[in-house]
């Protein structure tokens, strides 16, 4: 990902609690097969550990793709004949995350330099955050850390999503759903038709495009212009723009 220095994020706090606040990643492998493409690509809800946490350098991801999934096909071939519980795909792996907020701007909105030399252009406005690192797998259903692995990331995604996504368990709303209300007889076949998936993360950057760089009656005509859109995504994507565009003028400021 291009990633210019005035839309660069490489804060580890501020890039982990992006993954927590957009949990579904788009993770891609690069693995040769022949009865596969090279390059794969599926949306995979996460789990990340911190640095610290998880006892790394960049901290872990966790998650899981079922098997039925060309994908975890291709995963499972690969590591088939891998001595031990869990195996480690060869190649790195790359994980997505988008914000659920992104627009097109138009050259309209540009109050500033449009006027003046109308040398502007449309651009598409967006945030992510790229993730590499080396993918351990867990595929026998027969190992005791299988079932130890997804145990615990299933629990803890449920949790996840349960409390700050939908923000069960918080002042009057009701609690959070938990795998135990689940038989366990069902949980129990679930698992055999996923795999698990734990990835070290080897580098971690974000890209946040908000035209923050933009003269300041441009940025000034993008918020107002994105906050009028007929659409939910404009009151949000105008707060995303001026927090944005805020942080661009204090860095600055204190330079």
């Amino acid at each position: 990902m291009h990633i210019p220095s005035f839309h660069a994020e490489n804060r580890t706090p501020v890039l982990e609690k992006f993954v927590r606040d957009n949990p579904l990643g788009i993770l891609t492998t690069a693995i040769k097969n022949p009865s596969f493409p090279f390059l794969q690509s599926s949306h995979i809800p996460w789990v990340i550990d911190s640095a610290e946490d998880s006892g790394t350098k960049y901290g872990k991801l966790r998650g899981h793709i079922a098997r039925q999934n060309p994908q975890a096909k291709a995963i499972i071939e690969e590591v088939f004949e891998a001595p031990g519980d869990s195996a480690v795909i060869e190649n790195d792996v790359l994980i997505l995350f988008n914000a659920p907020h992104h627009h097109y701007i138009t050259a309209k909105f540009y109050k500033e330099t449009k006027p003046e030399t109308g040398k502007i252009v449309p651009t598409w406005d967006y945030e992510a955050v790229e993730v590499y690192g080396k993918a351990k797998v867990f595929v026998d259903t027969r190992s005791e850390i299988f079932g130890k692995f997804l145990t615990q990331q299933l629990s803890d995604l449920s949790h996840h999503a349960e409390t700050s996504i939908m923000g069960y368990g918080t002042g009057d709303n009701a609690a959070p759903w938990t795998i135990s209300e689940a038989p366990d007889s069902y949980i129990a076949m679930l698992k055999k038709n996923i795999i698990g998936i734990e990835i070290e993360i080897t580098s971690m950057a974000g890209r946040f495009k908000m035209s923050q760089e933009k003269k300041k009656g441009d940025r000034d005509g993008i918020i107002e212009g994105i906050r009028k859109l007929p659409s939910p995504t404009g009151v949000p994507m105008s707060d995303m723009l001026a927090n944005r565009a805020a942080e661009f003028d204090a860095k600055k400021a204190e330079k």
